[in-house]
């Protein structure tokens, strides 16, 4: 990944203005209604229903929640995935929190880790958090080495955090934290994530 300091672009999409981000390998547009096809479609993958449930046709999703600001995950001018954020701005626990999902099309070619590098850059850079959080699930070997790669580190396992995606039971999370200090820049090189 590029140095993602200062990596907002001037462009900006959406009546929100949130910035386009522009990483090594990805660019980070807003969503908007003309990526809710392909995000519906990836999310509906069998790779990624492991972890993320299929949004209900009627929620209005991915332009459901006011609070969460999302990014589709754009390669090659193909929307590729989605990554988000909520903030926490109580001024005693000022933090963002990050989630992404990814067509396994492009799994193994350092898309996750430059997202997820340039969407923590973002956050630190301009909106000045000195902590982020993620909570893969626990099996999910590959997005905790993708966010190892870019700087998170391990806190502590949340058993029986959240209920399985087919709604059968219930699997445990990963609570990892990334200081602003570990944020890992630099070039990213192909591999998991």
């Amino acid at each position: 990944m590029q140095d993602t300091a200062g990596a907002s672009a001037p462009e900006s999409s959406g009546p929100s203005s949130t910035p386009v981000l522009s990483g090594g390998l990805s660019r980070l547009v807003p969503v908007g209604q003309e990526h809710t096809a392909d995000l519906c479609r990836i999310r509906a993958l069998p790779e990624v229903l492991r972890y993320w449930r299929k949004p209900d046709p009627a929620s209005g999703w991915p332009l459901d929640d006011p609070d969460v600001v999302r990014f589709a995950v754009v390669v090659d001018e193909q929307v590729v995935g989605l990554i988000q954020y909520s903030q926490e701005d109580h001024p005693d626990y000022r933090h963002a929190s990050l989630d992404i999902f990814l067509d396994p099309a492009v799994h193994g070619r350092g898309v996750g880790r430059d997202a997820v590098a340039t969407l923590a850059a973002h956050l630190v850079d301009d909106h000045g958090h000195h902590r982020l959080v993620i909570d893969p699930a626990t099996d999910n070997h590959a997005a905790i080495r993708c966010y190892t790669a870019v700087g998170f580190r391990p806190v502590g396992v949340m058993r029986r955090y959240e209920r399985d995606a087919a709604g059968n039971g219930w699997h445990g999370g990963l609570l990892m934290d990334l200081l602003a200090e570990d944020l890992q820049r630099g070039p990213v090189v192909a591999g998991p994530g």
